[in-house]
């Protein structure tokens, strides 16, 4: 019959003891072990230290043993464990990143966890550790377009002068069309939100017409001018024109930022806005909507009213569109622009650079 180890303590090893007992920055396993060899100390059974701690017999075992036999350093620091060693895993995590960043299997366009570790010869724990410990994510990309107008910097130093220099006795606004919105039916009812459980709708859905939404939104106080209308022929632009026109102050200039869409250059519309003197047209680059901060308003109407809304022909579209101006006039709120030019320059640059140097898969 085995008997438990007897343990003597020191009054130094007794109070480091205590103070790691009681501590509450102290790990929660060497609390643990601390309390044990006390207990023991005190000529405590392991059986009934196990009950007392609510842990196994065979811990207290283990650590009343560990202490005897190398006392406190024995319970402060964990033994080495087995498994791969150090350098293995170190040169293993350098194949894993090499072989993600720089190479491509055979049959597809992305390494998963079970195809690369198949590869390596290692698992796909290992894998999904190294992944996660450098930041890859394989299965995911973002897209990106880099502008290739000659006239880049020129139109980006107009735009963002206007929103951080706005002239004197004038507005500026945001323009453009959100076109081909979709009056969409879901076929069959979905469930609402419930404690537990998200909001259902089908994948599945019927079309019933759709609209183009001609919107400006004015970058001093956020006001927003917008209409509907069937089509998005210059006709249409020039009527949404005069409505802006019709809808701000008449001693005022208007600098309008619009893309480089066909229809805002037509010669019709260049004949009326040389009738029209105090509009002052201003054109992003190409490629660069995000320069366009009314694209930043139509995202915000189509994830708030109409991705998840369902429509059973365009008028019940348009109400819901007019609706949703009506309520972001009643307290309308702009955008801030913050970057300046040459930030964006630098960032265009570099993004070139590396473009570059990166060849094609």
């Amino acid at each position: 019959m085995k008997h438990a180890r007897q343990i003597a303590l020191t009054d130094d090893e007794r109070k480091t003891l205590e103070c790691w007992s009681r501590g509450r920055l102290t790990p929660s396993r060497l609390v643990l072990r601390a309390r044990i060899v006390l207990r023991a100390a005190d000529g405590t059974m392991n059986k009934d230290i196990a009950k007392a701690l609510k842990t196994a017999p065979k811990t207290v075992s283990l650590w009343r043993t560990r202490f005897a036999e190398r006392r406190l350093a024995g319970i402060e620091k964990d033994s080495p464990r087995g498994g791969r060693p150090p350098q293995a895993r170190e040169q293993i995590a350098r194949e894993i990143v090499a072989k993600t960043t720089q190479e491509l299997p055979a049959n597809a366009t992305h390494w998963s966890t079970r195809t690369l570790a198949k590869a390596l010869g290692t698992s796909p724990t290992m894998v999904q550790r190294v992944w996660k410990a450098n930041g890859l994510q394989p299965h995911r990309t973002k897209t990106f377009k880099l502008s290739n107008d000659r006239h880049f910097a020129e139109k980006l130093l107009d735009v963002v002068g206007l929103y951080l220099n706005p002239p004197d006795h004038a507005l500026v606004l945001c323009a453009d069309e959100k076109t081909s919105i979709q009056a969409l039916d879901r076929t069959q009812r979905g469930l609402p939100i419930n404690p537990g459980r998200c909001g259902t709708m089908t994948a599945d859905y019927r079309r019933n017409g759709t609209t183009t939404l001609f919107a400006a939104i004015e970058m001093a106080e956020g006001k927003l001018i917008g209409t509907c209308m069937t089509k998005h022929r210059h006709q249409e632009w020039i009527k949404f024109l005069r409505q802006i026109d019709a809808e701000t102050p008449a001693d005022l200039d208007l600098h309008l930022i619009v893309d480089n869409y066909a229809t805002h250059k037509h010669p019709k519309v260049k004949s009326w806005l040389k009738r029209h003197s105090r509009f002052h047209m201003h054109f992003i680059p190409t490629s660069s909507s995000w320069l366009n901060l009314i694209e930043r308003w139509f995202r915000e109407i189509t994830t708030k009213r109409l991705r998840r809304g369902t429509f059973r022909n365009v008028a019940q579209l348009i109400e819901a569109i007019v609706s949703f101006i009506k309520e972001h006039n009643s307290n309308p709120r702009s955008f801030t622009w913050t970057a300046k030019a040459d930030e964006i320059l630098a960032k265009i640059e570099r993004a070139r650079k590396v473009l570059h140097k990166t060849p094609t898969a």
